[in-house]
């Protein structure tokens, strides 16, 4: 080997080890920023830099302590008959707005797949999308109208197939009961797999109903 061709493996080598590292830090980087657009305003407009010998660090630190304490009142709070009477009018106040409904549907639709095995969604599916031997994981969502079962002549589901990373967006897609594979993992398993990009875990978790046993 001569030593252009050397230098040259050994800067791929030492690319693949710092690329790696370097998007990390990126990404952590841009998660920073982002938390401070929140931390700071709470820092500021409650003067916690006094009680911290006006150290901003120390400041922030305790800013998002009181942040995540604050989500933890909130959810021990929901729990409570009370919490969920008060949220549940939020929820459908909500709903009225049509824009600010869709988004805030979408994403707790998501974050219930992803922490609880009760869901809107009823199962999940393979289906060959965008084209045959190619397989995307899909959510049932139900069957589809009269007026579509109609025009196919047979039975059709709803299914909607979540982009990865972002579940929150996808794209429904109408599907006869033949082109959908039922599965037997469950709505959470399959949203952590689409979230994750399929580096997932491979415990086995308590799956839905299959297709057939969907009510009707």
């Amino acid at each position: 080997m001569n030593v252009r061709a050397a230098v040259r493996q050994s800067f791929v080598a030492g690319l693949i080890l710092i690329a790696p590292l370097v998007v990390t830090l990126y990404v952590l980087r841009f998660l920073v920023n982002w938390l401070l657009q929140f931390v700071n305003p709470l820092v500021h407009g409650t003067g916690l830099a006094q009680y911290t010998a006006n150290v901003e660090v120390v400041a922030q630190l305790l800013a998002v302590a009181i942040i995540i304490t604050m989500v933890v009142a909130l959810g021990f709070l929901a729990q409570l008959s009370v919490g969920r009477h008060l949220f549940g009018n939020i929820g459908r106040l909500v709903n009225v707005v049509p824009l600010v409904s869709t988004i805030y549907g979408s994403v707790r639709q998501v974050a219930n797949a992803l922490v609880e095995r009760r869901t809107a969604y009823e199962s999940v599916v393979l289906v060959e999308y965008p084209r045959e031997d190619v397989y995307m994981i899909g959510f049932v969502t139900g069957e589809s109208p009269p007026a579509v079962t109609d025009v196919v002549g047979r039975n059709v589901y709803n299914v909607f197939i979540p982009n990865s990373p972002n579940p929150t967006a996808g794209r429904l897609v109408l599907l006869p009961e033949t082109q959908v594979h039922e599965t037997e993992m469950s709505v959470r398993r399959g949203m952590r797999l689409v979230v994750t990009t399929g580096m997932g875990d491979n415990r086995e978790q308590a799956s839905l109903p299959p297709l057939e046993n969907v009510p009707k």
